[in-house]
């Protein structure tokens, strides 16, 4: 048992962390619309064990410093075989379990997966925002929704109009036909109408009623209506409805009231909004305080501080950094290693979760950075725990095959067994 670093694996561990995060990368922004959100989550850290495990395999191959020289020559070919179960499937089949867990919702609250939007299309909107931002930071809001997410489109004015019935934006080509249909928006004329736009919201809501799903509504608007509250709200604070309310470049203290009123009782937020080119920031900050969470991303909404939801994310992070450790061992077939790597794996993960945990931001470019440091963490790291953990060499021997000098051994004894023999029959 002897405590050792094999630097070329050290390196090439930490290539294929990176090799890993690039691919995982790709895999959460390019494909993470079209997956199921906790598919992609697995298949990252699934990509990451995988690439590890490579350049691991192939250092000890060039340099079999930690595992031996017998392992090359006769192992080697199996553990090429159980490179990828043993890395990608159960790391992928594990992250899965994990973010599933993780994205559990306390007690028996639903989460917040219908969105509403309900947009002022009134005629004095070609003055509040002649450039039509208001529906830009709508298109945005739509493709950086999660893929089981469902949104509806309505315009109002005197007449609401149901632009979009509500459809689950599963990939692209789903938000695209949303988008689509915002695009062939035109300018009308007309009053603005919020009592009548409330009322359609809720019958919409009504016709497409999901028990497992809970709905927010959106509404932007930047005139006054006359509304009862008590009566058209009732059924948003029976269903508990929230309605999150923008006033856009309000000059009249009565239509700020107002939406403040909308939004205080049926448990939603006002935001007033004097540019309408600040509205996509908004639009993105409402739907972040709904709550979102995954094992790679900022947590937000009410658990966003959670000390439970933050142990929980560290240990789950410390739980993937082990598996990868385990799985090296599998791979070179040598509990030594894989003792050792699992221990630093398991350490790794916990640094990697802090900083995942205490680094992500929101902001994209920051937290790829954030995501790229865990990765490297847990693939160097783990790589230098052999310095800490003793290990020793595969001492494994193949069937049927003897150390050297044993088979002279073992015919000395036999000769003078012969000869012994022979003396005792004459």
């Amino acid at each position: 048992m002897q405590r050792k670093i094999n630097l070329l694996l050290l390196l090439l561990s930490l290539i294929g962390g990176a090799a890993g995060y690039v691919i995982g990368e790709v895999v959460l922004h390019v494909w993470g619309s079209d997956l199921p959100r906790i598919v992609a989550i697995g298949l990252y850290l699934g990509i990451l064990a995988l690439c590890i495990g490579t350049g691991c395999l192939i250092a000890e191959m060039m340099s079999p410093r930690l595992n031996g020289p017998s392992w090359r020559q006769r192992y080697m070919g199996t553990s090429w075989k159980l490179l990828v179960p043993a890395t990608l499937v159960l790391v992928f089949v594990l992250g899965l379990v994990l973010e599933f867990v993780y994205e559990i919702n306390p007690g028996h609250a639903k989460p917040v997966k219908d969105i509403a939007l309900v947009i002022d299309n009134s005629g004095s909107m070609g003055e509040t925002d002649p450039d039509n931002d208001r529906y830009t930071a709508a298109k945005n809001l739509i493709n950086r929704m999660d893929s089981d997410n469902r949104v509806a489109v309505m315009v109002f004015n005197d007449q609401t109009t149901l632009l979009q019935p509500f459809m689950k934006v599963k990939n692209k080509d789903a938000k695209h036909k949303v988008i689509s249909e915002i695009d062939g928006l035109e300018a009308t004329d007309g009053g603005t109408n919020i009592s009548l736009a409330l009322a359609d919201t809720m019958k919409h809501i009504e016709e497409t009623n999901d028990a497992s799903r809970n709905t927010m509504v959106i509404l932007l608007s930047d005139g006054i209506s006359d509304v009862d509250l008590n009566s058209a709200l009732a059924a948003y604070k029976q269903r508990q409805i929230a309605v999150n309310t923008i006033g856009l470049s309000l000059v009249q203290a009565d239509g700020a009231q107002l939406l403040q009123d909308i939004a205080r009782e049926t448990g939603g937020q006002y935001y007033d909004v004097s540019n309408a080119g600040d509205l996509s920031p908004v639009f993105q900050q409402i739907y972040e305080d709904v709550g979102d969470r995954t094992l790679l991303t900022e947590r937000t909404g009410p658990t966003q501080d959670s000390i439970y939801y933050r142990m929980l994310h560290i240990a789950f992070i410390a739980i993937i950094g082990g598996a990868i450790g385990l799985s090296l061992g599998l791979i070179f077939d040598n509990r030594y290693l894989a003792r050792s790597f699992g221990i630093g794996g398991v350490v790794s993960g916990l640094i990697a979760g802090a900083v995942l945990e205490f680094g992500l931001s929101g902001h994209t470019v920051g937290d790829e950075m954030v995501r790229l440091l865990s990765c490297l963490i847990l693939a160097g790291v783990l790589a230098l725990f052999t310095g800490v953990i003793p290990v020793k060499e595969n001492g494994k021997l193949a069937a049927g095959l003897q150390r050297p000098g044993q088979a002279g051994r073992t015919q000395s004894g036999f000769d003078r067994r012969q000869k012994d023999n022979t003396s005792r029959g004459f």
